[in-house]
């Protein structure tokens, strides 16, 4: 199964990698294999597969990063490796540092949705994002190779974030920008949406029965109770499934004896 799983993987970053242009993810002086690998499925899930790697600590290839990519083969496999921060960047025209510390250079600061915003105006090719190691992030001498800092707006008190969740943040908002999931969409098994007349035969099963037990029986409130009743399960978005279960609970109370301990 997680051979399958693997081979699918890896067919369907090929599509995503053919349908477009992306930005380089350049990680600088990456430290443990294990956190390539987890960059690598953050990269994946957004669609993003130019991975490129500067002096990694426990050189490269590195078998550790395969496990923790789970299954983002394909990244790991197109990785380039380069010597200096420079080499990694000659081919990009514009460059991005992600960091979460203040510097002392004068350099435009933006967030990750303005980061997506400019990589998408630009077409993707071309552009990159640096990431310093697990440890000690960007120095000052990279920063000054890049066109703008990226920082995540993060709690005040607590800004820490791992290697691949600071790729993952960067990633999405590139990759939602182009989604078209739908805002909502509502998934059901074996049913579908109750469509009015199930629904109003569901009311008029439980008004009557309502009526009938008295608790409807004061005639200047029972609009207001009605009214109140049906919103309740109008903003519940049942299925037609549903209505039918709710239906024979109403029977089950209403038309059989109560069940003698």
């Amino acid at each position: 199964m997680a051979g399958t799983n693997r081979k699918l993987a890896k067919t369907k970053s090929e599509a995503v990698a053919a349908a477009g242009k992306t930005p380089a993810i350049i990680l600088i002086e990456p430290q443990l294999g294990e956190n390539i690998g987890m960059v690598a499925r953050a990269m994946l899930n957004c669609g993003l597969s130019d991975l490129r790697l500067v002096r990694p600590r426990d050189g490269w290839p590195n078998k550790q990063a395969v496990g923790t990519a789970s299954g983002a083969d394909i990244v790991l496999e197109n990785a380039k490796l380069f010597e200096t921060t420079e080499a990694a960047i000659g081919d990009l025209k514009f460059v991005y540092a992600a960091t979460a510390r203040d510097r002392d250079i004068t350099k435009e600061v933006v967030t990750p949705a303005q980061n997506a915003m400019e990589i998408r105006r630009l077409g993707g090719e071309g552009c990159g994002i640096l990431f310093g190691s697990e440890a000690m992030g960007l120095n000052n001498d990279d920063i000054a190779l890049t066109s703008k800092i990226v920082m995540v707006p993060l709690n005040p008190g607590f800004t820490s974030l791992n290697l691949s969740q600071a790729v993952l943040l960067l990633a999405y908002e590139w990759f939602k920008l182009a989604d078209e999931t739908p805002a909502s969409e509502l998934r059901m098994k074996d049913s579908r949406p109750a469509d009015k007349a199930e629904l109003l035969g569901l009311f008029e099963h439980l008004e009557s029965e309502l009526d009938s037990h008295g608790f409807l029986r004061i005639k200047e409130k029972r609009p207001v109770m009605v009214q109140n009743i049906r919103n309740v399960f109008q903003r519940a978005d049942m299925t037609e499934q549903e209505v039918r279960t709710f239906r024979g609970i109403i029977k089950s109370l209403t038309k059989f004896p109560k069940k003698e301990d």
